[in-house]
């Protein structure tokens, strides 16, 4: 979700990475979208978000904390840890986007899915 006007960002806009962990979602603030197979980028976990969020494609946060909008949706499979400061390696797949998601020591990357070969 690209999170524009919360008062609490100095950039004015980041972005928040969500996963579906049972009746919430982990998430983590991102100040850019990671390109698939570029450079990392810092991932900082924060509160769990509603599930609702998901459903949303451009919402007004509750409390004034400015506006949302989804920028790529879809599923992801593998484990998410118990704890959110631990690795998390999961595959993504979207309509937008496949690859391997990983955060570790608070960087983020997606690599690419290696080609197979017949």
């Amino acid at each position: 979700m690209e999170h524009r006007g919360a008062p609490n960002d100095p950039l004015g806009c980041h972005f928040d990475l969500l996963l579906e962990d049972g009746p919430s979602c982990r998430t983590w603030r991102l100040p850019q979208i990671p390109r698939l197979d570029g450079p990392a980028v810092e991932a900082i976990p924060i509160n769990v978000h509603r599930l609702a969020w998901l459903d949303h494609h451009d919402a007004a946060v509750s409390g004034g904390r400015g506006w949302a909008k989804r920028i790529v949706g879809g599923l992801f499979s593998g484990s998410l840890p118990i704890n959110c400061e631990d690795r998390l390696s999961v595959r993504l797949q979207s309509t937008d986007l496949k690859g391997h998601l990983e955060i570790e020591h608070r960087l983020c990357r997606i690599r690419s899915e290696p080609s197979s070969t017949p």
